[in-house]
């Protein structure tokens, strides 16, 4: 099902355009409404600004880690995969909505798109890769293209030991960024670490520790390139590869945009570069990110989101549907939907299985 509407609004460019921004205050305008973002940090990010705008009150955080919110929270701002999905408010924003090209969360971005709705507003945020998308899915979708703010640069790649105050070392698996921490530690005296399997606390505590300037340098995986708002003046990528859940694989020229993006702050300029160790980017890519042009998307992954509870059997035939539309990628076997198949079978569950809430709640367990 696509819930076509006359509210639909895109707000599309690079990073540092004040995106989020622009929909955080839109959000807040309206008597209620639901933010998803793709990140815990940059959902409680959010959520902590809107504490101290509108007071704790009104405002709810909602993760798969952390659940804050009262009984009168009217704003809620979430993970997309943990947005509230029956419930009524006036504005509904989904930032990077062009992650619904990815393989792994992608057919939850693309569900929130086709079927999540403001009473008076939604607002999709993201790269202008997903336009034609978007302009497929809702003829009537009101485009809104931003510029960055700063510039974005290109410097040759250098030795870790050279590189100056307020950078970001970006490296694609743990054991990874731990190691040129501590050689960061050895040479430069101190560097902040930030990757997603970290506590909210942690997390948090070493954002800080590097936004106070108690250290100069920041050590990351990739997910910093979601919006993310630190002062980092320079981006310098360890690898320009990643393991993406299948396989290692070059890293693609609009991601490498969004990660590098993550440097300059508003109207202060920014560089990009990477570790001799890393490879080479050849200059029609590198001339591609400091100009902001990527091809544009041109399949997202989807999975049916009108699911029968009558039995499990019923359940795992509504993921066997196939999509309606050629832009779409039918997503199989995502890790809810092989949980729920797992758990459907095993023994001391099965008994429970009889009627369709209680499959429906196993459901909710799986996701």
């Amino acid at each position: 099902m696509i819930k076509e509407a006359n509210n639909l609004l895109a707000i599309l460019g690079p990073t540092n355009t004040g995106k989020t921004h622009l929909a955080f205050e839109r959000l807040i305008s309206y008597k209620s409404g639901i933010f998803g973002f793709p990140l815990r940090l940059l959902a409680k990010e959010n959520y902590d600004r809107a504490v101290k705008k509108i007071g704790f009150e009104k405002v709810a955080l909602i993760t798969g880690e952390e659940k804050i919110f009262n009984k009168s929270s009217k704003y809620f701002f979430c993970t997309v995969e943990s947005m509230p999905l029956n419930m009524d408010v006036e504005c509904v924003a989904i930032d990077e909505v062009q992650l619904a090209s990815d393989f792994e969360r992608g057919h939850i971005f693309t569900d929130r798109i086709l079927n999540l709705r403001g009473i008076y507003e939604t607002i999709f945020l993201g790269s202008q890769t997903i336009e034609k998308i978007l302009l497929d899915l809702f003829p009537k979708i009101k485009i809104q293209r931003r510029n960055r703010f700063s510039k974005l640069s290109f410097l040759p790649k250098n030795n870790l030991s050279k590189l100056n105050p307020r950078s970001a070392i970006i490296a694609f698996n743990i054991n990874s960024v731990y190691e040129i921490a501590e050689q960061i530690r050895m040479h430069k005296g101190g560097a902040a670490v930030v990757l997603g399997s970290l506590s909210p606390r942690t997390r948090n505590a070493q954002v800080e520790v590097y936004e106070d300037k108690k250290v100069d340098y920041l050590v990351a995986t990739d997910a910093i390139g979601m919006g993310l708002n630190l002062n980092i003046d320079h981006v310098s990528f360890s690898s320009l590869q990643k393991f993406d859940g299948r396989y290692t694989r070059n890293l693609f020229p609009a991601e490498l945009g969004q990660i590098a993006g993550r440097a300059g702050r508003y109207t202060n300029d920014g560089t990009f570069g990477y570790l001799k160790k890393a490879g080479n980017l050849d200059q029609v890519v590198i001339d591609s990110i400091e100009n902001h042009k990527f091809n544009n998307i041109q399949k997202i992954y989807w999975r049916n989101s009108d699911i029968n509870f009558d039995s499990v059997e019923s359940v795992i035939n509504s993921f066997k549907a196939y999509p309606i539309k050629n832009i779409f990628i039918h997503k199989k076997n995502a890790e809810d939907e092989v949980n729920f198949k797992t758990l459907s079978k095993d023994v001391d569950i099965l008994p429970f299985l009889n009627n369709s809430s209680l499959i429906s709640l196993l459901w909710d367990v799986c996701r």
